[in-house]
């Protein structure tokens, strides 16, 4: 890691599309941003390895080229190891579901968004910190970027992640949501913001946004910004299978807060204590889980390019 700039990609997201691709992605961040260092992740979290080795080796840019779970794991290195302060992260999303390119207004088309990243103009940007007990080993501790909840979410990215998405984010997650929504069953679940009860008894999710949306486009939390100091709360009690799937659309659009199944609110903590073990999602990713403590981390990250609409 000789040179200034590192960029982390991911060859296996977008189901291996980035690797296959990524010569001409690398041709054209060199010629916008000048010298650079290209470390390939190796397998899952091993962005929190080589964020962190670069942050250490004196990095000043660190580049991630890859979908929302690379992006997770290298703020996760970074914050994890108390090195972010030293370092200025850019995104070029290239993954599945591709949220937290949302969240930040990258432009989808990649000349545009590694325009924005040579333009430079960083931001200080929010991300969040969880605290939770996994089943048989014990509590830890992990960081995310842009959405953290639990529920069906965690057992849809399960089966996002078992196979291909060739049909894109939006379809890959929304066949996943439906295959997901055929074997849940809705979880006993006490669920704190900033300590005040949100919800207690049977629920479908609960969500934990420093971004505004999840699963390749679903709005989850439309009010969320990830500058405002803010994690936005959002859970979804007990609803029957039949009445979320006619409730689909409204999700998409932002339009599901007025619900009677739905409680929402803005906070700094975020807790969730669930009757059994379940999935979290972090990003895109599952993560075994019991209780569960999400807490903002404010002003956590120096971001280039971000104009979070």
């Amino acid at each position: 890691m000789g040179a200034r700039t590192v960029v982390v990609v991911n060859p296996n997201s977008r189901n291996g599309a980035t690797g296959r691709r990524w010569q001409p992605v690398e041709r054209a961040l060199r010629e916008a941003l000048g010298e650079l260092d290209v470390e390939a992740t190796r397998g899952p979290r091993d962005g929190e390895r080589v964020a962190r080795e670069a942050a250490e080796a004196g990095v000043e840019r660190l580049v991630v080229a890859g979908g929302d779970g690379t992006a997770s794991e290298v703020v996760a290195g970074l914050l994890g190891a108390g090195l972010a302060e030293g370092v200025s992260l850019g995104f070029l999303p290239l993954g599945t579901g591709g949220d937290w390119g949302r969240a930040l207004g990258t432009p989808r088309r990649l000349d545009a968004a590694i325009a924005g990243l040579a333009r430079g103009g960083e931001r200080r940007l929010d991300a969040g910190r969880i605290r939770f007990e996994a089943p048989g080993v014990g509590r830890h501790e992990t960081h995310f970027v842009n959405v953290a909840s639990g529920g069906l979410s965690g057992l849809v990215d399960r089966l996002v992640n078992r196979t291909p998405k060739t049909l894109g984010g939006t379809a890959s997650f929304l066949i996943g949501t439906l295959r997901g929504l055929a074997a849940w069953r809705n979880v006993e679940c006490h669920v704190r913001l900033d300590g005040r009860l949100l919800h207690e008894g049977p629920l479908v999710l609960a969500a934990a946004a420093n971004g505004h949306t999840f699963g390749g486009g679903m709005q989850v939390a439309p009010n969320a910004r990830p500058d405002d100091g803010l994690l936005d709360a959002v859970v979804i009690g007990d609803a029957s299978k039949a009445r979320l799937l006619s409730r689909m659309p409204a999700l998409y659009r932002g339009a599901h807060l007025g619900l009677p199944e739905v409680r929402s609110g803005q906070g700094r903590c975020l807790e969730v204590e669930p009757r059994e073990a379940w999935t979290l999602d972090v990003d895109g990713e599952p993560l075994a889980a019991r209780s569960a403590r999400f807490e903002l981390v404010p002003g956590a990250l120096r971001v280039l390019g971000a104009s979070t609409p």
